[in-house]
């Protein structure tokens, strides 16, 4: 655990260096390939940091933070897009927004929309998905399959609702949530689009489902350029994961994630050429039962395709162990100060 916590100073400290260089010089340098040159070799760089951990996590956030979304963030920033463009005000924020996952709330009214004892519910909750895996075996087969689903959302939902606090404290300004109760999503377009995981979301939104909507614009209608799209962000999306995944595991890939994002964006873009029929404004479905069906439906396929690759690595179970490892070190440390 030690020496883990000293490499991960040592990254943070070489990627803080790397982020300072991007603000104070390729920022001036005209947008485009001459500045996309010059962020190569950090996106390079960044893309090499998860390798430094043998921990789940460390190398799990690192890859997430920095070769994943980081590195899309300084991508699009050559081109004067994304949550970096316009430049940020001082060069701790343009470090914050370029290392975490958060993005400026523009709604801030919205932020209380749901009550603050729900977070409690779900960090007890997250307690006792961790001590299940101690009773992995005897559990029944359904509630296996929403054992995974659950303790990755729970974990998400935890860490980066703890995450968003720290910048907005140390920010002074309101951040996005990066989920928004996604097991209330009706359909698998409010699931992806609206609900799940928001800051990637944006991130793909802005640096691939608009940039082939204007290719796919001058050769085809816009319906069917929308559908094409939305194919496009989640093939591009899987093929992140991929490499998310090696990291996680070290093993190479084996496409089950790739082909689990490829069937959600078939779905998608096929529920939302339904959603345009004459014949579904006719049959509405109460939310309750479209609730019920998105909800199961991402259940059911990642059990089928998401997480087999990470059973196999013992990733889930590793990642309880660590969790619960990192708790009683931070237990042990108190009492020692006490």
């Amino acid at each position: 655990m030690e020496e883990q916590l000293k490499i991960l100073i040592k990254v943070w400290v070489s990627a803080i260096i790397c982020i300072s260089y991007c603000y104070y010089f390729p920022s001036r340098i005209k947008a485009g390939l001459p500045r996309l040159f010059s962020v190569l070799p950090i996106c390079a760089l960044f893309g090499l940091l998860p390798l430094f951990f043998s921990s789940i996590h460390l190398s799990g956030s690192t890859a997430l933070f920095f070769s994943g979304v980081g590195n899309l963030k300084l991508i699009l920033f050559c081109f004067d897009q994304g949550p970096l463009y316009p430049l940020p005000s001082n060069l701790f924020k343009f470090v914050c927004y370029t290392c975490f996952p958060v993005k400026l709330e523009q709604n801030p009214e919205s932020q209380n929309r749901f009550p603050k004892w729900l977070f409690a519910v779900k960090v007890a909750l997250f307690g006792v998905v961790l001590h299940a895996y101690n009773y992995k075996q005897s559990l029944p087969p359904f509630l296996k399959l929403w054992l995974h689903p659950l303790h990755l959302y729970l974990e998400l939902e935890v860490l980066l609702t703890l995450l968003k606090v720290f910048v907005t404290i140390t920010l002074g300004c309101e951040v996005e949530p990066q989920f928004d109760e996604p097991y209330l999503a009706t359909s698998l377009q409010d699931f992806w689009g609206s609900r799940w995981n928001l800051m990637v979301s944006s991130i793909l939104r802005v640096g691939v489902y608009y940039p082939v909507r204007r290719v796919c614009g001058y050769l085809m209608s816009s319906d069917y350029a929308k559908l094409i799209c939305v194919f496009a962000t989640f093939l591009v999306s899987g093929l992140g994961h991929e490499v998310v995944f090696f990291f996680l595991t070290r093993e190479l890939p084996t496409w089950e994630i790739t082909l689990f994002f490829v069937l959600h964006g078939v779905c998608t873009a096929t529920e939302m050429a339904i959603k345009r029929t004459e014949f579904a404004r006719r049959w509405v479905v109460r939310p309750a039962v479209s609730r019920l069906l998105t909800v199961g439906f991402v259940v059911v396929t990642s059990g089928w395709l998401f997480f087999p690759q990470l059973t196999r690595s013992d990733v889930m179970e590793r990642r309880a162990s660590e969790i619960l490892l990192l708790i009683d070190f931070v237990k042990t440390q108190v009492f020692h100060f006490i």
